[in-house]
């Protein structure tokens, strides 16, 4: 009996474990769907198979799907057959995968996680390697699962209306913003702050290594130990020993676009009020509300306030896109990668004050310069679009857990009417 029971927690313990992790894991990266695509095209460009970048916002939809799919059904212990088989195919594909990916490592950081746990390639197969042994044992025991709903059909509509509401998240989070913003460039945070290094933060420590020739043999030795004056120097390699601190920000800068002159400092540590237009790629922005985006700039200089962009396309495109579109603003040069991470909007829009991301909208989003209000605008912005990104997180995710008990606790109802008929009611 005392067997029984421990190899029962051990499968029950497998099935939510494994649907957690996926469900983690689907709903981090379908939130940021462009986060994801961004992560495909990495991996697209490292294997030399660019042609398939077109696949890669479609990928990371159908990727991140199926995650929150697979593990909503293994927590509901919905179609556990089906689930068990899913996971297992799910898990040893990507087992294999990431162990290729760990012996060539053509991208640093898998994205398994999205941006809100970073691991690195290592670090992904070994989880990987621990979680495919849970999978494993849930995969060999599937059969001891019974059917969760003795309806067919009700479990398929359970498993669809799951599926339903995984999908609406993902979509609301592309036309707007993340619900959940993970990047280092959330509402709230100093930029300045996060570029900085602590005083007594661990650096990078390295190995010198020392190759040395005598009599046409090549050995190699370290600074503590040289050999004798005729040994023959060849080359001198550097070994990371211990990585140090990294900022969570780097490579962030602010130029102007003609002369290259640094203005970062300079408009990070402004003390008022500075809106920034951000567009990696002005040629492949959306001009959709470029009026608006416009008339809040007009609104801007007319009270005071700073209004620029920054943007990695080159002087021709950003003259091209003022004549377009008669931007007044100026413009400044930085980064294309890391302005993808800033917002995941092409165009997008910020609001800093003293380098403290204060909002953050994406293009359909943009406040209407006529309804604001200058002594109030750094505490209305900031409280709506932290309270509605907050609000909407925490209700989709409450009401996910309120759907999976709903499920369990109706399990006997729907199981009982099922197997109700008018002769069992009457005693035939």
């Amino acid at each position: 009996m005392t067997k029984k029971i421990y190899s029962g927690f051990i499968l029950h313990f497998s099935r939510l474990l494994a649907g957690i992790v996926f469900i983690y894991s689907g709903f981090v990266k379908g939130i940021d769907p462009l986060g994801s695509t961004y992560k495909f095209v990495d991996y697209f460009v490292a294997f030399n198979i660019e042609f398939l970048e077109f696949l890669a916002f479609p990928l990371s939809i159908l990727l991140s799907a199926a995650e929150m799919l697979i593990g909503l059904a293994l927590v509901a212990g919905i179609h556990m057959i089906i689930a068990s088989w899913a996971v297992f195919l799910f898990m040893g594909f990507f087992t294999v995968l990431t162990f290729i990916i760990a012996l060539t490592d053509p991208v640093a950081d898998c994205g398994c996680f999205g941006d809100a746990i970073i691991l690195t390639n290592w670090e992904t197969f070994w989880k990987n390697v621990v979680l495919m042994g849970f999978v494993t044992y849930l995969f060999v025991y599937r059969k001891k699962f019974g059917t969760f709903f003795k309806s067919s059909i009700i479990e398929w509509s359970a498993l669809s209306g799951l599926f339903l509401a995984t999908l609406g998240i993902f979509y609301y989070s592309y036309i707007n913003l993340p619900v959940v913003d993970y990047r280092p460039f959330s509402i709230g945070a100093g930029i300045e702050e996060k570029m900085s290094i602590p005083p007594d933060a661990p650096v990078d420590e390295y190995e010198i290594i020392l190759y040395y020739e005598k009599d046409g043999e090549v050995r190699s030795f370290t600074t503590d130990s040289l050999p004798e004056p005729d040994w023959e120097w060849v080359r001198t390699e550097s070994r990371l020993i211990e990585k140090g601190y990294e900022p969570p920000i780097t490579n962030f800068f602010i130029e102007s676009v003609k002369e290259g002159i640094d203005y970062t400092y300079d408009i990070l540590q402004d003390p008022g009020y500075t809106f920034i237009m951000v567009s990696y790629n002005l040629d492949k922005s959306s001009r959709q509300n470029i009026d608006r985006i416009n008339r809040l700039a007009d609104w801007s200089f007319n009270h005071g306030m700073n209004f620029i962009c920054l943007t990695a396309s080159p002087e021709p495109q950003i003259n091209d896109f003022v004549e377009q579109t008669g931007a007044g603003y100026r413009f400044y040069h930085t980064d294309e990668i890391t302005l993808k991470t800033v917002i995941r909007s092409n165009p997008g829009l910020l609001l800093i004050r003293e380098g403290t991301i204060l909002g953050k909208w994406h293009h359909r989003n943009i406040p209407d310069a006529d309804g604001l209000k200058e002594n109030m605008l750094s505490y209305t912005l900031e409280a709506h679009q932290g309270s509605r990104n907050n609000l909407v997180s925490y209700n989709y995710l409450f009401a996910l857990l309120l759907v999976l008990a709903l499920l369990i606790l109706i399990r006997p109802v729907v199981n009982n009417a099922a197997t109700w008929s008018p002769a069992k009611r009457l005693g035939h």
